[in-house]
């Protein structure tokens, strides 16, 4: 199948059945996403390198503000979006079936996860698949080891305390933090 009309077939449908034509086709990407990310990982390469490699695993262009320190993962790759002067730090994995949107000047830190989708409930039917996407608005900046889940997005200028399990939609100019991420602080009141 074609990237454009899986990827369309992704974001439209949202549910993907372990069986399916759409979830061989997501498995024949991951396969070549899996092999250029290891290929990135085992390997000494300057900046300029490594924004050429993170390029072709997410099949697009990046700036010569990108930078990413190793080891990095993704599941699938070309459902990432990367916006201008992004910092990836390293350990980070993202599961982008449901697409990850990364603003410009976002900071992420070590070990960050950022999980697109979920199983269903049923255990006769736990291969099929939910996918949603997660936002990370600009200069946001989530904290080492923190989860974001499926359908979140995290506001501008946001911060994700470190080690927080994100649930729900993180408002602009906030900082959150826990397991659940709940609200600490409006980002204002730091700044003084």
């Amino acid at each position: 199948m074609e990237l454009e009309k899986l990827l369309s077939k992704m974001a439209s449908e949202g549910v993907i059945h372990g069986d399916s034509e759409v979830n061989q086709a997501m498995v024949e990407v991951s396969d070549e996403t899996r092999l250029l990310c290891a290929k990135l990982n085992n390997g000494v390469y300057t900046n300029e390198q490594i924004r050429q490699q993170v390029s072709k695993i997410i099949d697009q262009g990046l700036d010569e503000g990108f930078s990413l320190f190793l080891p990095f993962t993704s599941d699938f790759g070309k459902n990432i979006k990367i916006g201008k002067n992004v910092f990836i730090n390293s350990g980070c994995r993202f599961q982008d079936q449901g697409q990850i949107i990364i603003g410009d000047q976002c900071l992420i830190g070590h070990n960050v996860v950022l999980a697109t989708i979920n199983h269903d409930y049923n255990p006769l039917n736990r291969g099929t698949m939910y996918l949603k996407p997660i936002v990370l608005k600009e200069k946001t900046w989530i904290g080492s080891s923190s989860t974001i889940l499926p359908g979140v997005t995290v506001g501008e200028n946001s911060i994700v305390a470190a080690g927080s399990v994100v649930t729900k939609n993180v408002p602009p100019n906030t900082i959150v933090g826990g397991n659940p991420a709940k609200f600490i602080s409006n980002l204002e009141d730091k700044i003084k």
